[in-house]
């Protein structure tokens, strides 16, 4: 999970035809974050625009984020950076990414995968929104 040198910003591509992954991205665009996180639609315009190497059907599939210099964590390592990023959580990120944390973090995201699986909708693969959807009531 470490990245070669600093990581000043990073982007969450989330499945917003998901509402776990959309309701997370509400959460985590509410958090104090000591590393600025964008939030963008796995698989939409902007995706591509930003991001045109990257395989773009995975990221539909699990959660990826990407880091200001081009380092890219899927899955685990992923949930691990989004906490990382977070003022409240960087010390339960730090945690999680050890030997003894890990497995937390790994059944957290298996969890999240097999309800992910239950709910998510089918809809079009380039959402409208971006990051200015609305919060869910």
């Amino acid at each position: 999970m470490a990245a070669a040198g600093v990581v000043r910003s990073l982007t969450v591509l989330y499945d917003a035809n998901c509402p776990l992954c959309v309701h997370i991205r509400h959460w985590l665009s509410t958090q104090h974050q000591l590393v600025p996180i964008a939030l963008v639609p796995a698989a939409s315009f902007e995706a591509h625009r930003r991001f045109p190497r990257l395989d773009h059907a995975s990221t539909l599939r699990e959660i990826t984020v990407v880091g200001d210099r081009g380092h890219v964590w899927t899955g685990t390592d992923a949930f691990i950076m989004c906490l990382w990023a977070l003022t409240e959580h960087r010390p339960r990120a730090n945690w999680l990414s050890t030997p003894a944390g890990r497995p937390f973090a790994r059944a957290a995201m298996y969890a999240a995968a097999k309800w992910r699986q239950a709910v998510r909708t089918e809809g079009a693969q380039d959402p409208a929104c971006d990051d200015h959807c609305s919060v869910p009531r």
